[in-house]
């Protein structure tokens, strides 16, 4: 069980990191409302966004929220990260940034797999 817990925090605080703390504090940044224009996306999706994935990290990563809300973080990431990798490939071709959503991805998976066990639950 202590395998478990070490796992699903070291990938839920990695998570929490990437999509909660970073999007918080570089949302209103230059390079974030060039990159949001330069996928073809207008400016208030960037704020739109950022609310979501803040709200998102904070329901993955405080112990208190249960079950379903849980779910539904998980879910909504799971389609940012996809829709990510989407936009980058159509728009800049396989690299990179089109490849680093999907490691994200990975990384949400084992939070998400290891959230279960230690739930006792799928």
């Amino acid at each position: 069980m202590k395998t478990t817990k070490t796992l699903y925090w070291i990938t839920t605080t990695l998570i929490f990191l990437f999509e909660g703390l970073m999007p918080a504090l570089t949302a209103h940044s230059d390079l974030a409302k060039q990159g949001i224009s330069h996928l073809g996306y207008p400016d208030y999706f960037r704020i739109l966004l950022t609310v979501f994935k803040v709200a998102g990290a904070i329901v993955l990563i405080l112990p208190f929220f249960k079950d379903r809300i849980k779910e539904w973080a998980y879910a909504g990431f799971t389609f940012n990260f996809i829709s990510a990798a989407v936009s980058h490939a159509v728009i800049d071709g396989i690299g990179g940034e089109a490849i680093f959503p999907i490691v994200v991805l990975g990384i949400l998976a084992v939070s998400y797999i290891y959230y279960h066990k230690m739930v006792g639950t799928k």
